[in-house]
């Protein structure tokens, strides 16, 4: 995939997340009119609540991993955090957010994707450690049982890696592409208790 290319998957993303926040937004609106005015009430609505507030979720954490990101746009920790955490409330994984400062979107980008990539090998539930030591960022996880896929992170380090994806595992595809377009390189480490990803 060239960088155009990229860039117009990016700008894909971006459009499908924004116009989908949107309707999203509306119905949880509608949802919170219903349950002021008693009009209606029960485990229905709130299987519809709890579903909304579930795919809002996944469509702020998608926009940032998925999304456009220039080289030079920086994104505010507290945006990090709160999508982070309603992130975290649908998913078996807690997610320990270490960055300080308002980093690069483009960096905040790659770490989103890798937690994406970090779900697949902890699908019964894990630890994911974002950090940052003199500008090298590094993302760990780590679980009680992993499931790893070797031929699958592969794909992260190695560009002769044949392994063929499945859409649950393109963001295998884009972590790659992403550092290189931001000029840095990639280590992956994966022992029994745990794997580590830098950058």
């Amino acid at each position: 995939m060239s960088t155009k290319e990229l860039d117009l998957a990016a700008l894909l993303g971006s459009r499908i997340c924004h116009d989908l926040i949107s309707p999203l937004g509306a119905i949880g609106n509608g949802l919170e009119l219903l349950e002021m005015t008693q009009s209606a009430n029960g485990p229905e609505l709130d299987l519809v609540s709890d579903s909304v507030a579930s795919a809002n979720a996944r469509i702020k954490f998608f926009r940032v991993a998925f999304g456009h990101a220039r080289g030079d746009q920086q994104i505010a920790d507290r945006e990090v955090r709160s999508i982070l955490a309603e992130h975290a409330k649908n998913s078996r994984q807690t997610i320990d957010w270490q960055i300080s400062q308002d980093p690069l979107r483009n960096l905040v980008k790659i770490a989103f994707l890798l937690i994406n990539c970090m779900e697949s090998a902890t699908p019964f539930g894990g630890n994911v450690t974002v950090s940052e030591d003199n500008g090298r960022w590094q993302i760990t996880a780590t679980a009680e049982r992993l499931i790893i896929n070797s031929p699958l992170w592969e794909v992260l380090s190695n560009p002769n890696a044949t392994h063929e994806l499945k859409p649950a595992e393109v963001q295998f595809a884009l972590v790659p592409l992403e550092i290189q377009r931001s000029g840095r390189r990639l280590t992956v480490e994966i022992e029994e208790s745990g794997i580590s990803v830098r950058f």
